[in-house]
């Protein structure tokens, strides 16, 4: 026999994520249209619903207990998937064409895949292809709200519950230097300008720098590889990226060893209603 199932409801989902994403309760109440207190009323309901407590007080405030941080994750799969719904239910009812938000860091963006992207767009002139360039974590963030259908990123150092990954292409890092620079023994490299402290890639490079006896002083910071590039011409420090003749570093930077592989991947939400666009486009990229 089946267990009696709570009865939550989609809006008590959004009560959640909402007091979780927003500084305070006044402000989650106002992105759910509702008034604080019926946002509080809304929230100690699902607690009794699902019969465990999911805020402490803090002071004068509640927050979120950490125990209850798999309810909040559980949540935002529902609402994503639920948006997923209501979107297909849409296009369906007005009989409008196919939509793919598509979400890519930069390089992929502009060196590896915009020949697909291209060539998508030329043969689906009705679909409704929007496209957002961004760091990996903010592409993941917004896929799992549901405000892309499909990311291409750096593979994150963790598994996100509630989406798949699947392996696009693996690019090795390089040490560069400006010009003039001797490469000599990882002890004497550096100073750093790379990404900033949440970016995936930065991770990997932090890592293998130190796993190298290389120092990881950071002396500056930019998610765009071509202004770290710049940073290194201009003598600011060294960075770790993949060999790109975009970037037009072949003559204005020294070169030094690889140092590490990255993994560029494509992610969507697991489970999803699909539109048939969004998987013809996922099957170009993997092509």
């Amino acid at each position: 026999m089946h267990p009696v199932l709570p009865d939550l409801t989609i809006r008590q989902m959004a009560y959640l994520v909402a007091v979780v994403d927003e500084a305070t309760w006044a402000m989650a109440a106002e992105r759910v249209g509702v008034s604080p207190s019926a946002l509080s009323q809304g929230l100690a309901e699902l607690e009794r619903r699902l019969g465990v407590p999911l805020f402490e007080p803090q002071g004068r405030r509640r927050v979120l207990r950490r125990s209850a941080r798999p309810v909040v994750d559980h949540a935002r799969r529902v609402l994503a998937l639920t948006r997923d719904l209501v979107d297909w239910t849409d296009r369906v009812r007005g009989g409008r064409h196919g939509r793919v938000r598509l979400g890519m860091i930069d390089v992929a963006a502009v060196v590896h895949f915009p020949a697909a992207v291209a060539a998508f767009r030329a043969e689906h002139p009705d679909v409704g292809l929007t496209l957002s360039v961004a760091p990996s974590a903010q592409l993941l963030h917004g896929l799992r709200d549901g405000d892309l259908d499909l990311v291409v990123c750096v593979e994150p150092p963790e598994h996100h519950d509630g989406m798949e990954t699947l392996e696009l292409r693996r690019e090795m890092l390089v040490v560069m230097a400006p010009l003039d620079t001797t490469i000599g023994p990882p002890a004497t490299w550096g100073p750093w300008v790379t990404f900033p402290s949440d970016s995936h890639t930065r991770r990997l490079i932090v890592t293998a720098l130190a796993e190298l006896g290389a120092p990881t002083t950071i002396a500056a910071e930019s998610h765009q590889p071509d202004v770290l590039v710049q940073m290194v011409r201009l003598g600011l420090g060294w960075t770790v990226l993949p060999i790109d003749p975009s970037l037009g570093t072949d003559e204005q930077v020294v070169f030094g060893p690889p140092v590490v592989e990255r993994v560029l991947v494509m992610a969507r939400r697991a489970d999803s209603i699909n539109d048939p666009a969004a998987d013809e486009l996922a099957r170009r990229l993997r092509a």
